[in-house]
């Protein structure tokens, strides 16, 4: 009796178990992804000391390289351990990797002269510092932090000129051309003579800026003038102690959060993606609340339980499992080229046929997400629905309230819980999708935010960037291998991080709703 008892609760524990270790297998794998991600990630931010690597080429000739250290590969091949270094040079158009044998390695040093330099173009380069000219004059080096920034000063003043009253003038002049305003005529004339004395004035400003220049020996042994208006940052790493490179970390660490993309989206910053996505989410958070939970609320509380209720049921269910590429078709297809066509034809007659609506934008990447997002929202806010206590109901309607009262100011607010979950869902899901973007709106490079500071301030007809779509241009379309690569890992942390923020937002406020609400059905 004994054992069979035993035998029976050894049965009944192997669910038990055989769940737990599953449980604890998906925890281990989404901390080790997450855990990638954070190293990789981080590889991207700290600054990595610059070495001058002497090594044997294939024809057993030394040759020497400025170059960081990305990662020891331990990947043998017949027996030897092979280093994979990241060179920077002026002339590539990204940074080239190699990778070495560890017999090929001569020597490795850290010279405190290397430096890394990142140009406004957003290339970088490796090289030794050997002085800074103005003309023919040297300047001490202690000099050049506070020379760089003056010159960065000069330079963003001279672009404000161009892109501020220089090109007010540009348009003037193309309105007087296309009204056919002779030449002699005196407002064109003292037009043209202030374009001519800002041209002049713009260009003496450039050339006295093209006179400071850095002198740099590449590892070629080449000599190189580069002037510092090329430059946007330089780091001397090889000199720095552990509390500089950390705030040298942070620097990059803001810098990845407020700047933008450079050099095919595998340099700079993602704020536009950053931006692009956290607006585009809180969109079609806007669209879809509403139209779930109003569809909720009829089929739970208006529709008669019928086949017709059922398999409307049905139909939203099957909904949540169509790939997402088919609401981008449908998206492209219905609110793109019907829609937005329509809208064109009525209200922007006279910008065809160039499209302002009739084209991808965020507010049918919104509409197309929404769309995706629906049947969860729906299937949340009916599970909430359904845990009203019928008891609430009737005693609503014993006290004379109407049906739609009733809803409004006893069901709804009780079911907010649920319907908060729909939410956390749908944001979730509408985050990380990238194939019906791909469609609709998003793009690799948007060179305009959706939201300035120009009326009608959101602009719903512009394209955007979005995080999702730029780690999968850099992952798959990227030529850099290491840098490019650890950008990718931190922009898929930083994805995580924005859908984890917004749900945290809405978890927060789900858990305040349900503590209100259950101590008022407590009162109750």
């Amino acid at each position: 009796m004994f054992k069979h008892f035993l035998l029976n609760r050894q049965k009944e524990g192997l669910p038990i178990v055989g769940g737990a270790a599953l449980v604890a297998i998906i925890l281990l794998l989404l901390c080790g992804m997450v855990g990638i991600m954070l190293v990789k990630g981080m590889q991207h931010f700290w600054p990595a000391p610059l070495y001058e690597v002497t090594y044997q080429d294939a024809k057993g000739e030394p040759k020497s390289m400025y170059a960081s250290l990305l990662s020891k590969d331990f990947t043998t091949t017949g027996g030897h351990k092979r280093w994979l270094f990241n060179q920077a040079r002026l002339y590539q158009f990204s940074d080239q990797q190699h990778l070495l044998e560890e017999q090929q390695i001569l020597r490795m040093q850290t010279l405190p002269e290397l430096i890394d330099i990142q140009l406004r173009s957003g290339n970088r380069l490796f090289a030794r510092l050997l002085g800074v000219n103005d003309g023919e004059s040297p300047l001490p080096l202690a000099q050049l932090p506070e020379l760089l920034d003056k010159v960065s000063a000069e330079v963003a003043a001279i672009s404000e000129v161009e892109q501020g009253r220089l090109a007010a003038i540009h348009q003037q002049i193309a309105q007087y051309n296309r009204r056919a305003v002779e030449d002699e005529a005196p407002a064109r004339v003292k037009l043209e003579q202030e374009f001519s004395t800002l041209m002049a004035s713009l260009d003496a400003r450039r050339k006295t800026l093209a006179q400071i220049r850095l002198l740099l020996v590449f590892d070629t042994g080449e000599h190189y003038h580069l002037p510092l208006a090329d430059v946007e940052k330089y780091l001397q790493i090889n000199q720095q102690g552990n509390l500089q490179k950390f705030a040298t970390f942070l620097g990059n660490v803001w810098e990845f959060v407020s700047d933008t993309p450079k050099r095919a989206n595998s340099a700079g910053g993602v704020f536009p993606a950053l931006f692009g996505t956290v607006v585009m989410v809180l969109l079609m958070t806007v669209i879809v609340t509403p139209l779930g939970v109003m569809a909720a609320i009829y089929l739970n509380e208006y529709a008669p339980n019928n086949s017709v209720t059922s398999l409307i049921r049905i139909g939203v269910n099957n909904l949540a499992g169509v790939p997402s590429i088919v609401y981008g078709v449908f998206g492209l297809g219905f609110f793109v080229y019907q829609v937005g066509g329509n809208i064109d034809k009525l209200f922007f007659s006279e910008h065809l046929p160039a499209p302002t609506f009739g084209a991808p934008g965020i507010f049918w990447a919104a509409l197309t997400m929404a769309m995706l997002t629906l049947p969860v929202v729906i299937v949340a806010t009916e599970e909430g629905l359904r845990r009203v206590p019928d008891s609430l109901r009737q005693g609503s309607y014993a006290l004379g309230a109407t049906q739609f009262e009733t809803l409004w100011r006893t069901v709804i607010p009780m079911a907010s819980p649920g319907i908060m979950t729909g939410v956390i869902l749908a944001i979730a899901r509408g985050a990380g999708e990238v194939a019906p973007l791909l469609l609709v709106g998003a793009v690799k490079f948007a060179p305009t935010l959706p939201v300035d500071m120009e009326f009608p301030y959101l602009h719903l007809d512009r394209q955007f960037m979005h995080l999702g779509v730029l780690i999968y241009d850099g992952a798959f379309h990227s030529n850099s291998i290491g840098h490019g690569s650890s950008m990718m890992f931190a922009s898929c942390l930083l994805l995580l991080l924005v859908v984890l923020s917004l749900n945290i937002v809405a978890v927060v406020v789900r858990a305040k709703l349900r503590r209100q609400y259950q101590a008022m059905a407590g009162q109750g």
